[in-house]
């Protein structure tokens, strides 16, 4: 139950029937107010209907024929005499006003105060002389109205206990909806996939149920791509394992000859080198992926960075018989974090080595474009396709589709670039280049 009084539906329902009741109230006042002054002007204009008559009957001296002639009502008739003297049963009604106004043969039509009582005085002057005075308290008046205030009471509550009914209804088509859909969401919370999210109900929320049935989806698919890439990490760290292991048992067992232990040696270095790199790109990853990765901006000549790394692959690309160049031409001025600029360049040279064949080129280019300055990788190697564009830098996508056909490292170092750029605030993309293989271009805000 204290649950249930929590509940969006209890106070939905709360809600509408405070504001009915409110609603109710204001009605209810304006309501009574409104009939009350509608039983005013209709008692004033009947009393001005029934003075008129009466003073232009002629001379009207006898009380009891007027009394007959207002049905009786002599309690609200009076005569102001010539001299001022007012008589009547109504002369306790009559204000000094009123009387002198009449007196002066003017009519009045008036709600005024006599003896401390709210009065409707209609009076008109009589041919010979003086007025005749018709008044009625504004009490009686709006006391003759008490049926029709009730009539509007009782309507008033009929539409304040249907108002209420009506907000538990809409509290129940909103709450509903989102009841299930909190029930959806613990289930996808609990690790449950392929939840059928229907929240109906309104438009918005159906757009919720739109929106966690996506969240579903994508949930699926990168869970799936998780799970393919921690296959893919235990299988490309099974590898030097394994031969480290296979190795180190033989030593151990010195049945490997004397002569062979040079060679075995250096397989041992290239599998641990090989383990390294890999464990560190994964920290790499983890670094990139956390809050507080440092990045520290200055003002950099990207056309002076450029010959730089050429110059620091020289050892690499140079025996391997490939023509690596610089391309840039003046200033290219950009605010960024030159080490991470580095590493990032230093990454994609890496990838564009691996793949490039002898005799191919290399190239590090470098231009402006408005607002942007913008350097490429590009190499001649055997390139990408189109599918292969769209998935280059997801994990280990490239190093899955070509192992085999050609050198691949980890499947990391395209994932590392992505990310990496998207810290500095820059777009890497990946294309076709003129050299004939594929070309990333990284895309910096000019300075």
């Amino acid at each position: 139950m204290r649950a249930w009084f929590g509940s969006l539906h209890f106070r939905v329902t709360l809600v509408m029937a405070a504001v009915a009741a409110a609603a109710t109230l204001i009605a209810g006042l304006v309501g009574a107010q409104l009939i009350r002054s509608a039983a005013v002007d209709q008692a004033r204009s009947s009393l001005a209907r029934e003075a008129t008559a009466l003073s232009a009957s002629g001379n009207v001296t006898d009380l009891a024929s007027l009394r007959e002639l207002a049905f009786g009502e002599a309690g609200r008739i009076a005569l102001v005499q010539p001299d001022g003297t007012v008589t009547g049963a109504g002369r306790h009604l009559v204000s000094a006003d009123a009387a002198a106004k009449v007196r002066a043969g003017r009519s009045v039509s008036q709600t005024e105060t006599v003896t401390g009582i709210p009065v409707v005085v209609e009076a008109r002057p009589i041919a010979a002389g003086g007025g005749l005075v018709l008044a009625e308290p504004v009490s009686a008046v709006t006391q003759a109205a008490g049926p029709l205030v009730a009539r509007l009471a009782w309507a008033l509550v009929v539409g304040f206990v249907c108002a209420v009914l009506g907000g538990a209804l809409v509290a129940r088509w909103v709450a509903t909806p989102l009841t299930r859909l909190a029930s959806a969401a613990r289930r996808l919370a609990g690790g449950e996939r392929g939840v059928t999210v229907d929240g109906g109900g309104p438009a918005e929320i159906s757009q919720v149920s739109r929106a966690m049935g996506a969240l579903d989806s994508s949930l699926t698919a990168s869970e799936a791509r998780q799970r393919e890439f921690l296959l893919s990490v235990s299988h490309e760290m099974r590898t030097p394992l394994t031969a480290l292991q296979g190795y180190a048992e033989a030593l151990a067992d010195g049945v490997i000859p004397a002569e062979d232990v040079p060679r075995v040696g250096r397989t041992l270095s290239a599998e641990t080198e090989r383990l390294d790199h890999f464990v560190r790109d994964l920290l790499e990853l983890a670094r990139l992926e956390a809050d507080d990765f440092r990045i520290d901006v200055h003002e950099v000549d990207a056309a002076e960075l450029l010959p730089s790394v050429v110059e620091a692959w020289r050892g690499v690309w140079e025996p391997a018989g490939i023509a690596m160049r610089a391309e840039a031409a003046g200033p290219l001025l950009v605010a960024t974090d030159a080490r991470r600029l580095r590493q990032l360049l230093d990454g994609l040279v890496e990838n564009a080595l691996r793949a490039t064949p002898p005799g191919a080129p290399l190239v590090l280019a470098g231009h402006p474009e408005p607002g942007a300055v913008v350097l490429e990788v590009r190499d001649g190697g055997p390139g990408l396709g189109e599918e292969d564009l769209a998935r280059a830098f997801d994990r280990g996508a490239l190093r899955d589709r070509y192992a085999g056909e050609r050198r691949v490292g980890t499947g990391l170092g395209l994932s590392i670039a992505s990310r990496l750029a998207s810290r500095l605030g820059a777009e890497l993309a990946a294309g076709h280049a003129p050299e004939g293989g594929a070309a990333f271009a990284l895309r910096l805000p000019a300075l």
